[in-house]
């Protein structure tokens, strides 16, 4: 792993290091000791595992002793914890392994009583030791079992400070302590990724070819990814069409410059933009060919790192209806024109202006944005971004495939890459398994239990069980829509309530046979602080039913802190195949029960119940667009208790603190339009939660709203069929 753009600093010791010649002594004598002794068994000697290997702990004193420090092989740093118990320290050996002992050097605060705990999947824990009456110094403990992943859980300390370890070693073999044969990283992209550079015969041909194929085929399983290396391209118009990517392969947009288009119109649906879903476009700069590029799409079409060099209008063709949209890390040099888009989320970019609004416009972190003026126009603006760390993203390093993955970014404002080189780091394609169609969940989880990062090239993947992300730092990247179907009910993805994960770049599509949940962000009842290294959700998407029969009771579930979702649509269709109330049953969305979870470009649609329901503390959502179920068949279908529907943004009543803005909820019951909601959004009454710039709208009278928000603002049956939005600028 390589850093880039990242000054590397260590943080002093907060309290003098005590360590004595005796320990040193003892340390050398028994290795002597052991290294003379003769051998008596065939199989291979043990040998250190740990040392290098990634190491995560339940807390840190402070920077200067994080928990690397005490599988670093180095006798002068440690890790130490905080001054409670328990505490735990962890290491990842990357595989599984035979374990023969573990080596604890302890600082002057060691543990009284703690246990050796072992695991496969960091998740479920056994005892390979325990002791209540440990004394401190050096310690070696025997231990049997095959595990990756090996924890030091202190349950007394020797002292008022906290626990503290020089090394934690952990010997042992991997062979025949493995599952399977050792899984390579690296490798090609798969047929379906498309690499150009500019002398490549025929780019515009295929371009064209990929299109005709994938321009209406919105439930197919056609899936491709254009990658354009470093260098100038002439005279193309790159019209995107369902589950198709294009990028660029430079380390800035400006690498990678198009001279001509990368287009998404409508004509497929008559000048109708509301169902150009599930595509991107990402780290190219573009000179359009008349001045303005066309970028009309609605929900799950990502519009990121992008250098336009004129304006970009968000309309179809004819100006039809459009229902978008996301722009995130870009430069518009030009004005972005949305014209017919009912709303549109802008995040940490720069625009040279922007035209005007229909319901709900909203910016954070952009220059150029136009100042808050919700409702008349519609539009909402944060100076910064509070919390960002863009999508990792495949890139060259000369002839070399890496990934870059952005560093985490505060009170973020403007692009991470005009002014220079971008922050964050390099990861070797090598350290990445590249999943190609046919592979299975069973060589997946293996890969990821080997310590490898997860690429899924472009494709639909069936797995029979759960994807278990379990390792710190993980990357899990799709590219062209990648799509996961969950078998036999089975969970899609679980992550564990680990540092940093990034998922990003795929979509999560619900099988026939109901499946609780979909995806998983942390276990239940998780609790560990992530706020220096969240994990992050970024273009995932997920759909129940549409292209087939799908159910889910709940579609993304958070559970762990600080989580940032970063531009996701869960769905659960209202058109296409295996569609209707109870044959794509989803009672809820999105339900947030860590703290600390920051929501940027919200879409949730027409879920049976909630769409989402936020238990944690101190939420944040910028810019939420939601659409209530369109097939419910009746008010009593939707009736929840005495309450007419159920609320698109429910936050509980245990919340004391959170806070939203830009949220839009709209109504179009095609089944029963005398149906009545409530309201849009409900949220307990205290000085903690806020809402800023909400509106419901009911599209052409199909059923109405008669409030906002619990019983605040005006009903939608004045407006009748004139599809006028009812506004609220703040609550309470």
């Amino acid at each position: 792993m390589s850093a880039v753009g990242i000054p590397l600093t260590t943080a002093p010791p907060s309290r003098p290091v005590r360590r004595g010649l005796v320990g040193v002594v003892v340390t050398a004598l028994a290795a002597a000791l052991l290294a003379l002794t003769p051998a008596t068994r065939a199989e291979a000697a043990p040998t250190l595992l740990s040392q290098g290997k990634q190491a995560t702990a339940s807390s840190e004193e402070n920077y200067g002793t994080p928990a690397s420090g005490a599988v670093d092989g180095d006798p002068g740093t440690r890790w130490s914890s905080g001054a409670s118990d328990p505490q735990w320290l962890q290491v990842d050996l990357g595989a599984p392994a035979a374990l023969d002992r573990v080596e604890l050097s302890w600082e002057t605060a060691y543990a009284t009583a703690y246990r050796i705990e072992l695991s496969s999947n960091g998740n479920d824990w056994s005892t390979a030791y325990s002791t209540t009456t440990g004394t401190g110094g050096n310690e070696t403990h025997g231990i049997s079992g095959t595990a990756r992943y090996v924890r030091m859980l202190g349950t007394a300390r020797a002292t008022v400070y906290g626990y503290s370890l020089w090394e934690f070693k952990v010997f042992g073999t991997t062979d025949g302590g493995g599952t399977g044969p050792v899984i390579p990283g690296g490798g090609d992209l798969g047929p379906n990724v498309h690499v150009f550079d500019p002398s490549t015969p025929g780019i515009q041909a295929k371009l064209d070819q990929v299109f005709r194929e994938q321009e209406s085929a919105q439930f197919g399983t056609g899936r491709h990814a254009f990658f354009f290396k470093p260098g100038t391209y002439n005279n193309l118009n790159a019209q995107i069409g369902f589950y198709t990517s294009i990028a660029g392969l430079g380390l800035r947009p400006d690498d990678t410059t198009i001279n001509g288009d990368v287009t998404v119109d409508a004509g497929w649906f008559n000048g109708n933009a509301t169902q150009n879903f599930w595509r991107s476009a990402e780290n190219l700069a573009l000179n359009p060919v008349n001045g303005t590029n066309r970028w009309a799409v609605s929900q799950a079409a990502s519009f990121r790192r992008m250098h336009v060099k004129g304006g970009l209008n968000l309309a179809p063709d004819g100006y039809g209806w459009a229902s978008g949209g996301y722009i995130a890390d870009s430069k518009i040099d030009g004005q972005v024109g949305p014209y017919s888009q009912q709303q549109w989320y802008t995040r940490d970019s720069s625009i040279g202006g922007w035209g005007n609004g229909v319901w709900n416009m909203t910016f954070s972190g952009v220059e150029g944005a136009p100042a808050t003026s919700f409702p008349n126009p519609p539009y909402t603006t944060l100076d910064t971004t509070p919390v960002s760390r863009e999508k990792p993203f495949l890139y060259l390093d000369g002839n070399d495939y890496k990934v870059f993955v952005p560093a985490k970014r505060t009170n973020a404002r403007g692009t991470t890459w005009a002014n220079g080189t971008p922050q964050g780091q390099s990861l070797p394609l090598t350290q990445f398994y590249v999943v190609k169609p046919g592979a299975t969940a069973e060589t997946i989880n293996a890969a990821l239990a080997q310590g490898l990062h997860l690429l899924f090239t472009p494709g639909v993947y069936h797995v029979d069980r759960t994807i278990n992300v379990t390792r710190a730092d993980t990357v899990v990247l799709g590219l062209g829509l990648a799509t996961i179907i969950p078998d036999n009910g089975v969970t899609a993805m679980k992550v564990a309530d680990v540092d940093g994960v990034k998922l990003a770049g795929f979509l999560i599509d619900a099988g026939p046979v109901n499946s609780p949940t979909l995806l998983e962000v942390g276990g239940q009842g998780a609790s560990a602080d992530h706020a220096a290294n969240p994990t992050t959700v970024q273009d995932v998407y997920v759909r129940v039913g549409g292209a087939g029969p799908g159910k889910a009771t709940t579609s993304i579930v958070v559970n762990s802190d600080d989580v940032i979702i970063d531009h996701t649509w869960v769905w659960r269709a209202d058109h296409g195949a295996g569609v209707g109330w109870e044959t794509n049953r989803a009672d809820y969305g999105v339900r947030v029960n860590g703290d600390d979870v920051l929501a940027t470009g919200l879409f949730v649609e027409h879920f049976n119940k909630f769409d989402v329901e936020w238990y944690g503390e101190r939420g944040r959502t910028i810019f939420y667009q939601n659409e209530k179920a369109y097939d419910a068949p009746n008010q009593a279908a939707i009736q929840n208790g005495s309450t007419k529907g159920y609320a698109a943004y429910r936050v509980d009543d245990s919340v004391n603190t959170h806070e939203a803005w830009g949220l839009g909820s709209y109504c179009n019951f095609t089944a029963d339009p005398s149906i009545r909601q409530e309201h849009g959004f409900q949220a307990p009454v205290k000085p903690g939660v806020k809402f800023h710039s909400l509106l419901v709208v009911s599209l052409g009278g199909m059923g109405h709203y008669e409030h906002v928000i619990n019983s605040t603002g005006a009903s939608t049956v004045p407006a009748g069929t004139s599809t006028v939005p009812s506004n609220l600028v703040s609550f309470p």
